[in-house]
Parts: C-alpha cells; structure tokens; sequence
C-alpha cells in the first residue's frame, strides 16, 4: 500500500456506506443480524469500524439485502474492504505508533490545518530537529528514537508528493526561539521552515510572541480534512501517551473555529517568513543571546 492510502479511512468510508444503505432498505441493525442469524451486535460493529475485517461473503449478503445491485457499487465496496485490510507503511514502526495512528489519517488528508505553540509541527521538522526533540524527553533506548525520528520523516513526503496534502499551520512565535538541539539546529530547522512556506501548498503563519490573549491558549491541536464526502473532518490532540482522536462534527467544527480566530490573530504569510528570516539572523549573531 502506497502512503496515500489509509487503511482506516477505508474501513470508514465503507462503514457510513452500510449505514446508510441499511437505512435507506428500511432496516434496523437488530433486523439485520436477525435475518442472518449473526451473533447480537455485529452489525453495530461493522457500522461503527469496531470489525476491523469485513468478510466478502457477508458484503455480499448485506448488498443483497439492502437491493445494491449496481455492478461498480458493488466493485467498489469491495475494494473498501480489501483496501481496510491492507497495512500502512507506519505498521513498520509499532515502536512508534499504536493501532490508530495519525498517519493512517494524514496519508488520505487533502488539507491539513495544525496550530503549535511548543514547536515546529511534525510535518515541518527536519532530521536533526526532531532527534534532539526526541533526546530531551524521558530516557528512551538510541534504537527507538532513531525508529521515531525516521518515521516522522516518513510523514514529511505527504506534502511533497504528486498530489500533495495542503498544509496550513499556525506556530507561535516561542517556539520558533526554543534552542532544541543547539543554535545550529535550530537554524537550520527555521531554513527549513522558511524553504516550505514557499510551497504552494504550504501556508504558515507565526503567532508572535507579544499578543496577549489570543483564541491559542489551549492545547496544540490538527484537523484533518479528506477530499471524499463520506470522510468526515476529525481533530488529533497529542497527549503524553496516545494521542487523541475527536470525530463528533461539534468538537471538528469548535476547533475550527478556534483555528481561524488564531490565523486572524497571526502575521500573514509574508510577514512570518520575514520573521523567521529575522530570528535566523539573530541565530548567526555571535553576540547575542534569544530566549
């Protein structure tokens, strides 16, 4: 499976497809698993993702059932199935990522909003960056940190790909200061930053440091849009385990709306850059000390 593929997703989309399909033949799912003599539950499950692993058979008698007798629907509902039993390329890194990790979703985002306060995004990180990053948290063996390192430099080629994730973030300009690895990594991190803000898919904006109250005082968060229409927004927190997923539409759209206020209270995309510019010069300055 290519990177641009989520397992996840899939299961999803094919989901909220047997959903709807139920409905619309005038079932319930206890009606369903009934006629089928299926164990109680398992049309819930299969409608909610819990089946991680839906069987041809049972699609089969389900699309019989629900009358989708249509030869590319059905091809197609197949290819979901097929395609959600599939293994993204994070399955190499269970060092890294548990079963519902954020690349299974990024890998099929066709637009990426993230807001930052403590550091570069993950998306945005170079090598050595993420590295020293990765060393100033609890003790970890040299092997996992490496494992975690290449695979956040995995996720990067998202937005460098033929058909690139649109990537709008929002940093808050302390981070940007923050010494992680050193004045030279650091440096060469905001290079990096300053090289893909002239992407075009690539929007970044810096939070400065001076503006007070602000809609950003709250935990660091990324929604994640896909380009399908049965593919509905979700909202990832990083937490100091798992990270958390928030999938009801009024959670997406409060973070949405949290996401703009901070654009609006952001420097544009002209005036970050000359920022970032700026603190890269200061970098170089043998005499001065930055926060």
């Amino acid at each position: 499976m290519t990177p641009s593929n989520s397992p996840t997703l899939r299961l999803r989309r094919l989901a909220t497809m047997l959903r709807q399909s139920r409905e619309a033949a005038g079932y319930t799912a206890t009606q369903v698993g009934s006629k089928f003599k299926w164990s109680s539950g398992k049309v819930s499950k299969m409608e909610t993702t819990e089946t991680k692993r839906i069987k041809a058979d049972d699609l089969d008698r389900l699309m019989d059932l629900y009358g989708i007798t249509d030869a590319d629907q059905r091809t197609a509902m197949h290819a979901l199935a097929k395609d959600a039993r599939q293994r993204g390329w994070w399955s190499q890194y269970k060092e890294v990522f548990t079963e519902r990790a954020l690349p299974d979703f990024e890998a099929e985002a066709s637009l990426i909003r993230t807001f930052e306060a403590q550091m570069v995004p993950g998306l945005l990180q170079t090598h050595e960056y993420t590295e020293a990053l990765l060393r100033g948290g609890r003790f970890t063996r040299p092997e996992v940190i490496k494992k975690k390192t290449e695979a956040r430099m995995v996720r990067r080629e998202i937005l460098v790909r033929r058909d690139p994730a649109r990537l709008r973030a929002v940093i808050d300009e302390s981070a940007l200061h923050k010494q992680i690895g050193g004045k030279q990594v650091l440096h060469d991190q905001l290079a990096y930053l300053h090289y893909m803000a002239q992407l075009p898919n690539i929007d970044i904006q810096v939070l400065p440091k001076d503006t007070g109250s602000h809609a950003g005082l709250c935990a660091p968060f990324i929604i994640l849009e896909f380009p399908d229409p049965l593919d509905l927004s979700i909202v990832y927190i990083d937490t100091a385990s798992n990270g958390l997923f928030l999938e009801d539409q009024d959670e997406v759209e409060a973070h949405s709306a949290t996401f703009s206020d901070i654009q609006g209270s952001a420097l544009s995309t002209v005036r970050s850059a000359d920022l970032i510019t700026s603190i890269m010069k200061s970098l170089e300055s043998p005499h001065e000390n930055h926060p």
